[in-house]
């Protein structure tokens, strides 16, 4: 049985604007929710596609990184991909915002150099 791992800021980093925008969605969210949940899809140029959405659970094979006022929960199969990524939250001003990921290692696939990848809450 897997137990439930903290995570550090060199396993993920979040940028300011990323964990303010975070803390303003989980305030939006009703209480029951543990915290913003990272996965990974198959698809994408780089064979994995991640994203994130709210999340009410925490399971064993977890890692809970602690931001101020909000969890962010990765479970192990998905880290091992996200090692030393940071997370950003860019805002184009043309009503056009997103989460990014930055500094994704090429896992293979038809443009995996581009080294970022884009999510969104959910």
């Amino acid at each position: 049985m897997s137990e439930i791992t903290a995570l550090s800021k060199d396993d993920i980093s979040l940028t300011a604007p990323a964990q303010t925008k975070m803390a303003e969605l989980i305030g939006q969210v009703e209480e029951a929710i543990e915290g913003v949940r990272v996965y990974a899809t198959p698809g994408g140029c780089s064979g994995i596609n991640f994203g994130m959405t709210f999340t009410d659970q925490i399971n064993d094979n977890d890692g809970v990184l602690d931001c101020d006022g909000f969890k962010v929960i990765i479970d192990d199969g998905t880290m091992q991909h996200l090692k030393g990524v940071e997370i950003d939250f860019v805002d184009r001003g043309d009503g056009g915002a997103s989460f990014v990921f930055n500094n994704l290692q090429p896992m293979g696939g038809g443009c995996g150099t581009c080294g970022s990848s884009q999510g969104g809450c959910a």
